[in-house]
């Protein structure tokens, strides 16, 4: 039996309710009885784990367009960063990972060669995203 799939049934003993998202690798999966839901609901693909475990998923850069149509589908997400074994709600690890994105972006800047146009593109884009940021704050 995977780990996937052991953390899978821990995380479903304490809240059946609530949908699982693992990420692996490059892309995100639902398992078993979530990954049966979510294959008919999101019209993804149904393959096996294993020879017993049931999954279904999409790559890491659909996340934000899967994660809003369970929401308006009236659905519990929980996302399981599968490094970590963190449990994140779907609104927050999203934020998470846009912010890490952000910064990592910010970080490869050269300030030595811009000019002062960019610059200021740069400044304009900064606080467009953290508008975004801070929008539900």
């Amino acid at each position: 039996m995977s780990k996937l799939y052991e953390k899978y049934q821990k995380l479903k003993k304490e809240k059946p309710s609530n949908l699982y998202l693992f990420k692996s690798g490059i892309f995100y999966i639902f398992l078993e009885d979530d990954a049966e839901k979510m294959s008919s609901f999101l019209n993804l693909k149904l393959t096996n784990l294993n020879e017993t475990v049931l999954k279904c998923g999409f790559p890491i850069n659909n996340l934000n367009k899967y994660s809003d149509l369970i929401k308006k589908g009236g659905y519990e997400l929980q996302i399981v960063d599968s490094a970590t074994e963190k449990v994140h709600s779907s609104a927050d690890y999203i934020l998470n990972n846009d912010i890490k994105n952000f910064l990592q972006k910010l970080s490869t800047i050269n300030t030595n060669e811009l000019s002062i146009r960019e610059a200021y593109s740069i400044i304009e884009d900064i606080q467009k995203q953290a508008k975004e940021f801070t929008k539900d704050f």
